[in-house]
C-alpha cells in the first residue's frame, strides 16, 4: 500500500490551497452575509484549470486524474463551502456524466466549454415529488417532429441560475411510473427558466434555485445515453457525485479543525492556555482523528474509481462517514471556542452550517445506509454462489 499523493496530486493540492487562501478565504464571510454567488471567481478558477480538473486535455481540461479533483473539492470546500459545491455540481455532475455517457459529438460539443470554464454546469433531476424517490419524476418529454418537446418543474438546482449547460431527467415513456421510462436531456440555458432562489441555513455563496422547462424544444442530439436509460445516467453520476461531497465535508471539518486549534492555543483560561486542559486536547484528538479517518475513505473511493474499480459501496460509505463527521466536529469547535464559537466574529458557526447539508444532497445518510447495505448484501450473495 502507499499512502503519499504524487507529485502532480500535491502540485495540483498547493496550488488549489494558495488560490483558496488567497481569493476565497477573505472573502467566504461576506458572501455568505450576503448570500452572494462571486460570478467574478469562476473564470480565475478556470485559468488554473480547476473547473476541469479530471477532463483530458483534449476536451479542454487539465488531464489529471479524478484523485487530484477531489483534492481540489476539499481544498476549496476548506476556504468557503459554497465554492466547493459548485464545482463539484459543475464538473461530477454535468461535465463527466457527458464525457462518460455522451457520444463523439456531444463530448465535443458540450465538454470543452465547461471544462474551460466559459459556462457552468448543472443537474436536474429533483423534483418537489421525486426527492429520494428520484424515479418517479414527472416532467415529461414527448416526441415531436425531429426531437423532443420537454415540459416540466425541478427543485433544489445548483447552479441553476448561472448555468450554461443543464443535464436534465424527464420521462419518455407515460406508460411507466418509475426510473423505467426516465431519459437524460443536454439542455441549454434557453430551454430552463429559474423562478425562485433558495434561501438556505448554509452554503450561501452557492445559488440554488427551482427551474421551468415550458415547451422546450430540443433535437434528437440532446438525448444522452439512450432513451429510457436515463436512470442509469443519474445512477453512475451520483456514485461518483457523493465522493465529492465527502470531499467537501472532509474539507469543512478540517477548517472547523483549524479554526478550534489556532483558538486553543491563544486562549487562556485559569491562567493557562486552554490547549493544555485534556478536556479540550481530547476534543482536537477526536477531531483530528474523525477527519483523517474520514479523509482515508474519501482517497480510496476516488481511488476506486479512476482506476474503473466498483465503488458503489464504498462511495457511499465515505459520503456517511465524512458528512456526519464534519457535522458532529463542527459542533465541537463551537464548542472548544465556547461563546465566540456562537458569533459571527469567528468562522466555525458557518462551518457548521454549511456541514449540515452534506448529510443530504446527493442522497441523504439513511440512503446511503441502504446503498451500503445492498452493495454488502449482493456481494455477500456472489460469494456464496461461488462456494
Amino acid at each position: 500500500m502507499d499512502f503519499s499523493l504524487s507529485a502532480d496530486q500535491r502540485e495540483i493540492q498547493a496550488l488549489t490551497r494558495e488560490f483558496a487562501q488567497t481569493e476565497i478565504e477573505p472573502h467566504a464571510a461576506g458572501w455568505d452575509r450576503e448570500h452572494r454567488f462571486p460570478r467574478e471567481l469562476y473564470p480565475k478558477l478556470a485559468a488554473l484549470g480547476l473547473m476541469g480538473v479530471c477532463v483530458p486535455e483534449e476536451y479542454g481540461g487539465a488531464g489529471a486524474d479524478f484523485l487530484s479533483y477531489i483534492l481540489v473539492l476539499e481544498e476549496l470546500s476548506r476556504a468557503d463551502a459554497g465554492v466547493g459545491a459548485t464545482v463539484a455540481v459543475h464538473t461530477s455532475a454535468c461535465t463527466l456524466p457527458i464525457l462518460v455517457f455522451g457520444t463523439d459529438e456531444q463530448r465535443s460539443r458540450f465538454v470543452p466549454p465547461l471544462a474551460r470554464g466559459e459556462v457552468l454546469g448543472a443537474f436536474a433531476l429533483t423534483e418537489a415529488e421525486a426527492g429520494s424517490d428520484a424515479g418517479s419524476l414527472r416532467t415529461r418529454a414527448e416526441p415531436d417532429r425531429d426531437g423532443w418537446t420537454i415540459t416540466g418543474a425541478k427543485q433544489w438546482i445548483t447552479n441553476g441560475a448561472h448555468a450554461g449547460t443543464f443535464l436534465l431527467f424527464a420521462r419518455t415513456d407515460p406508460e411507466t411510473a418509475d426510473a423505467r421510462g426516465v431519459t437524460a436531456f443536454v439542455l441549454d440555458a434557453a430551454h430552463v427558466r429559474a423562478t425562485r432562489e433558495e434561501e438556505k441555513l448554509g452554503l450561501n455563496s452557492s445559488s440554488t434555485v427551482n427551474i421551468l422547462i415550458e415547451g422546450a424544444h430540443v433535437g434528437r442530439d440532446r438525448v444522452l445515453h439512450e432513451p429510457k436509460r436515463g436512470f442509469a445516467v443519474a445512477m453512475g453520476t451520483l456514485d461518483g457525485g457523493r465522493i465529492g461531497i465527502a470531499a467537501q465535508a472532509v474539507g469543512i471539518a478540517q477548517a472547523a479543525f483549524d479554526t478550534a486549534r489556532a483558538y486553543a492555543l491563544e486562549r487562556r483560561q485559569f491562567g493557562r492556555r486552554i490547549a493544555d486542559f485534556q478536556a479540550v486536547q481530547w476534543k482536537l484528538a477526536d477531531m483530528a482523528t474523525e477527519i483523517e479517518a474520514a479523509r482515508m475513505l474519501v482517497y480510496r473511493a476516488a481511488w476506486l474509481r479512476q482506476e474503473g474499480r466498483p465503488h458503489t459501496g464504498p462511495g457511499a460509505q465515505a459520503k456517511l462517514l465524512a458528512s456526519e463527521m464534519a457535522r458532529r466536529q463542527t459542533a465541537e469547535a463551537i464548542q472548544i471556542l465556547g461563546g465566540y464559537g456562537y458569533t459571527k466574529e469567528f468562522p466555525v458557526e458557518r462551518y457548521y452550517r454549511d456541514a449540515k447539508i452534506t448529510e443530504i444532497y446527493e442522497g441523504t445518510s439513511e440512503v446511503q445506509r441502504l446503498v451500503i447495505a445492498r452493495s454488502l448484501l449482493a456481494s455477500a450473495g456472489r460469494t456464496l454462489a461461488a462456494r
